[in-house]
């Protein structure tokens, strides 16, 4: 099943990573734009994954295991490296919103991991796909920056949008909280 498309999709975006990542490293505007442009790319294929998964009767538990890790490894990866790099606002709370999402996706697997176990699947929520699809707006306007032209203010957009997602973020994360403790409080079989 490693071969099927939308596994080899949410393989690309797993190998996407450390190609974002470089560009980090490689100094002038042209290399945010392909960094932006990577991150599309990838997000992109998180859509189509499932899609072709559902559309090809071809979901596998391969998928269904690596597809949420791809896409916390990819927002992850450019949080973290947007706070080193100083891409966000130069004040002690820029950072917050980039935490608030990073803990939530571990409180969130860890979870999703205990219900597993219980046999309790835990959908997304209708908030929870608003909140990826700022998230996922938010990281490649941050990621060109400084890059982008003159009349759009990219940085001030982005920041936004992250700290729109880091709400909608800490909505959702205590919504699957409290979902989880209902099942938490029940005896132990």
């Amino acid at each position: 099943m490693l071969t099927s498309l939308p596994n080899i999709l949410t393989l690309s975006r797993i190998v996407a990573i450390p190609l974002i990542i470089a560009t980090f490293y490689v100094p002038g505007p042209g290399a945010r734009w392909v960094a932006c442009f990577l991150f599309v790319a990838a997000a992109i294929t998180d859509f189509f994954d499932g899609y072709f998964a559902r559309r090809r009767n071809s979901v596998s538990s391969l998928g269904r295991f690596l597809d949420p890790i791809a896409d916390k490894l990819l927002v992850a990866a450019v949080l973290l490296m947007l706070t080193a790099f100083g891409r966000l606002s130069l004040t002690q709370y820029s950072v917050l919103p980039a935490l608030v999402i990073l803990l939530r996706e571990i409180l969130v697997s860890g979870l999703r991991e205990y219900l597993a176990e219980l046999r309790v699947g835990m959908p997304v929520s209708a908030l929870a796909k608003w909140k990826t699809g700022l998230q996922m707006t938010a990281l490649p306007v941050l990621l060109v920056g400084s890059a982008a032209p003159e009349w759009l203010p990219a940085q001030a957009l982005g920041e936004v949008f992250l700290w729109g997602a880091a709400v909608l973020t800490m909505i959702t994360g205590w919504d699957y909280l409290q979902a989880g403790l209902k099942h938490m409080q029940e005896p132990v079989p």
